[in-house]
């Protein structure tokens, strides 16, 4: 396959779970606000969709003014912020677009119906009474598209590609959210009323995530738990977000990759080292080690993971 190719389908599914990401952090501020104890803004829902996204130094140079409307138009609708929604579906439909004759039909109506429907909706209609439903129908339309995905596409080094993609973001997303508010999930902080802005912490953390439900099966006894929540969102292999399964998923895919093409390069190992890593780590050890210092080291070798990936196999 040609280096730009496998590019091309690296992007196409980072940029698709990057806008899914997005729209988790909205809807979870936009719900935060909704059900404030204040009735207020106070700005904490926002700030923290801002913080988690990477958004919140643009969206200062751009706003004096924090509010829902304003973050909204920052993170969904700008063409100057590059991991806005609009910015991600529409260079996950140019670097599809580039492939288009190694994707299946099924895939590519996914990716550009979504983005001739995203374009139709004029920013000034999406109130604040509308945005949850807004932000449903792009996650729904991120789900069509992981679907239409892993029900349609061969198992080849195109499939292979696009998985890689798929993982680091999802990763770097999950960490990037558990970095921003590393603090609320240290040991000391377990004892924690219900309805204190920590207790909110936590939630927002594991709603961001996809992860408020599940983490009730995972701890069926246990409350909201700091611990708890760190370990489920970093070493638990059952959660679909969780550090442990995306490198799971990548081990198990650079296998693959060396399969396919009869090699070993570099960045493969890189990834079976790191799941090899987060197998054998322990909660306890992660938190003696520092779990900023942990977040922000996986989040550099999650960067370098794919500096060598590109690197490995040309991508343009």
């Amino acid at each position: 396959m040609l280096g730009r190719t496998a590019s091309s389908l690296f992007w196409m599914s980072r940029y698709h779970e990057r806008a899914q990401n997005v729209s988790r952090l909205l809807e979870v501020a936009c719900r935060g606000a909704i059900i404030s104890h204040s009735g207020q803004e106070d700005g904490t829902h926002w700030t923290f969709a801002l913080a988690c996204s990477g958004c919140e130094t643009g969206y200062k140079q751009k706003y004096e003014e924090l509010n829902g409307r304003n973050v909204a138009a920052h993170m969904i609708f700008s063409k100057e912020t590059t991991s806005s929604v609009r910015s991600c579906l529409e260079l996950a439909r140019n670097n599809a677009r580039a492939v288009r004759t190694g994707i299946t039909a099924e895939l590519w109506e996914a990716i550009n119906t979504t983005w001739i429907e995203f374009t139709d909706v004029n920013p000034q209609s999406i109130t604040q009474e509308k945005l949850p439903d807004f932000l449903a129908w792009v996650n729904q339309r991120a789900h069509l598209f992981r679907g239409a995905l892993l029900n349609t596409i061969l198992r080849d080094d195109g499939y292979f590609f696009s998985q890689m993609g798929n993982f680091v973001e999802r990763s770097d997303n999950t960490a990037r959210i558990l970095d921003t508010y590393y603090w609320t999930l240290l040991p000391d902080s377990d004892i924690i009323d219900d309805g204190s802005l920590e207790h909110y912490q936590w939630s927002a953390i594991l709603r961001a995530l996809s992860g408020r439900r599940s983490y009730r099966f995972a701890y069926p006894n246990a409350r909201l738990k700091a611990f708890n929540i760190a370990e489920f969102l970093i070493l638990r292999t059952e959660m679909p977000r969780s550090l442990a399964h995306c490198y799971d998923w990548m081990a198990d895919t650079a296998e693959d990759l060396a399969q396919f093409y009869g090699s070993r390069e570099p960045s493969l190992d890189m990834a079976a080292d790191m799941a090899k890593d987060l197998a054998e780590k322990q909660m306890h050890e992660i938190y003696q080690q520092g779990l900023h210092d942990f977040l922000s080291d996986f989040i550099n070798k999650n960067n370098l993971f794919a500096h060598q990936l590109c690197e490995d196999y040309n991508f343009a």
